[in-house]
């Protein structure tokens, strides 16, 4: 196991920031990243935010895009949307291309299964994209964010029965969890299409402050990633919502849970990667 270091996405410092009454601006928020003793995080694909990252001595481990993947791809606006995304996540450096597949909404109506031949567009699209930004270094892996058992089977199956071998899962523990299903068990099953985490413990539908508590055997998942030989970037997702009722500053958060993380690697015999944390 190969750990590249520990990373966030920036949606849940924002979050929290405004929940707290702090200053959420993006030179605020990745001022925070950096103190939290992170590595790297996923910005949104804007030039002026990949400067500030740079400048607050961080790297970015990937980036995340929210498409509605199950519609033709004509409707992607792929030139004008993916590839500036893609190209700017290479030219800093980055490697996870990170799409997200957007609920199936009909106007106002409640989110709605996707048709099987929807999902199959959606496997076959996430391959279209993935060919197309092979030559810039990227990988590309779905992000599961569905809360419903069925809507959450169903983008993982475009995946694993549509996808081709160049289109892997980014797996949200959170959200995974959230929908009735088992992070492990996705791991166990699919261990060749796992590249990538969005790490976050849950008790039932509500997430936890940090790693540390829960009902995701977060231990037994860093076990996993040994066994199968992992080898990439383990990023956090500490979405704390009103429910969660946290009590520590999100910063310190982050530390315990990268440096529980880190004492999980060692203790499973993988290299840490980079990055630093309290201990606990």
């Amino acid at each position: 196991m190969i750990i590249h270091g520990y990373s966030s996405n920036l949606y849940v410092w924002q979050e929290r920031y405004k929940m707290d009454g702090l200053d959420d601006s993006m030179e605020a928020i990745l001022r925070g990243c950096a103190e939290a003793g992170l590595d790297a995080v996923e910005p949104p694909p804007k030039p002026e935010v990949y400067a500030l990252v740079a400048a607050n001595g961080l790297r970015a481990s990937g980036s995340y895009l929210g498409l509605a993947l199950h519609e033709p791809y004509e409707a992607l606006a792929v030139d004008a949307v993916v590839r500036p995304a893609a190209e700017l996540l290479a030219q800093a450096g980055g490697t996870d291309f990170i799409l997200n597949p957007n609920a199936k909404r009909v106007g106002a109506e409640p989110v709605q299964l996707k048709s099987e031949h929807e999902l199959k567009r959606q496997g076959d699209n996430m391959t279209r994209i993935a060919r197309l930004v092979e030559p810039l270094g990227l990988k590309v892996s779905m992000h599961n964010h569905a809360a419903a058992y069925e809507l959450a089977d169903g983008d993982l199956r475009s995946v694993t029965a549509y996808a081709g071998p160049e289109v892997g899962l980014c797996v949200d523990t959170g959200w995974a969890h959230t929908a009735g299903h088992d992070p492990l068990e996705w791991v166990r099953r699919y261990p060749a299409r796992v590249f990538g985490f969005h790490f976050r413990n849950q008790f039932g539908a509500v997430p936890t402050e940090h790693l540390l508590e829960g009902e995701i055997d977060i231990a037994g998942l860093i076990g996993l990633l040994r066994d199968i030989g992992y080898a990439g970037w383990l990023s956090l997702e500490l979405w704390q919502p009103k429910q969660t009722e946290p009590k520590l500053p999100m910063a310190e958060d982050v530390r315990r849970s990268i440096a529980y993380l880190r004492e999980l690697v060692a203790g499973c015999g993988g290299d840490g990667g980079g990055g630093g944390g309290l201990a606990r």
